[in-house]
């Protein structure tokens, strides 16, 4: 017999200012959720024209890039560019270092480019690793329709229902479901015992368990599950006015030390120990916002 997963908490990921004029909703790595190795943040971004993320280093982690509308430019200071247009996907190792730019589209009617990002700490073994980028563009993506057609799964990493994603993506083996649910859907979705997990809820209401035992999370909420259990039941009403879009995503487990983000600071201020690069660097997307 499969065994639910509890929620552990469900909070509202609540809209701030990020990098030059962009506005994020973030829910990992805010003080409602810290510590949920591997993840360090989830950010639901909004980038309208003439905002965007200029020039700025990583180290130690993968971040995945999934862009909801519009479109995204991407440099880096290894000579690296790239576009990233709706429904596409860019995991980017970081390892030792990288510096890079992440400018959004100037859509001639205002609109804003709109995705989500995760990052994902890498296992010690692999920090200093060279940094890599795998992009998965949205045609790409398997996917699989569940209870009749009134769920759709995009599996973009891991498995669901007998279908399994794109392979050697990311480092760190991360579970990534793009899940739509009808009015009147149901899904049990099954995952890795002990790994961390959440659901970020994109669109709509969905509620999870069954029968009694069902609790009704709405859009922009974050949700917690607890590690013991293998599976993650989800639905929605029959009578729900829309579609319901929960992003769920499992990962194991790794630790970082606070002296590693010191050291890494360190080196990106004296252009050492990967961060040679970023001497005199600067990418040309990000001009548009230098002033």
């Amino acid at each position: 017999m499969s065994v639910p997963r509890a929620i552990r908490k469900a909070f509202l990921a609540v809209e701030q200012a990020e990098g030059a004029g962009a506005r994020v909703r973030r829910s990992v790595g805010t003080p409602n959720l810290r510590n949920f190795s591997p993840f360090l943040m989830l950010d639901h971004f909004s980038i309208k024209p003439g905002a965007g993320f200029p020039d700025h280093p990583h180290r130690g982690q993968e971040t995945i890039t999934y862009l909801l509308s519009g479109g995204v430019d991407h440099e880096d200071f290894a000579g690296n560019r790239g576009t990233l247009n709706a429904g596409d996907l860019q995991f980017m190792t970081a390892g030792r270092g990288i510096v890079h730019a992440e400018m959004p589209r100037q859509n001639p009617d205002g609109s804003a480019n709109v995705g989500l990002q995760l990052w994902v700490d890498l296992p010690e073994n692999l920090k200093d690793c060279e940094p890599r980028y795998r992009d998965l563009r949205a045609s790409e993506i398997p996917s699989v329709d569940v209870d009749d057609g009134r769920v759709t799964v995009k599996v973009i990493s891991g498995q669901s229902h007998g279908v399994d994603s794109v392979k050697d993506l990311a480092y760190t083996p991360v579970w990534l479901l793009d899940v739509t649910i009808r009015p009147g859907g149901k899904i049990t979705q099954p995952l890795p015992q002990g790994w961390s997990s959440f659901a970020y809820i994109l669109e709509g209401d969905v509620a999870f368990g069954k029968d009694s035992d069902r609790t009704k999370i709405a859009q922009y909420h974050n949700v917690v599950f607890e590690t013991a259990g293998d599976v993650v039941h989800m639905e929605v009403d029959a009578d729900a006015k829309e579609p319901a879009r929960p992003i769920v995503q499992y990962g194991p487990f790794v630790v970082s030390s606070k002296e590693a983000v010191y050291k890494a600071l360190f080196d990106y201020q004296t252009f050492s120990n990967g961060f040679e690069r970023a001497k005199d660097w600067q990418s040309e997307i990000g001009k548009s916002m230098m002033h």
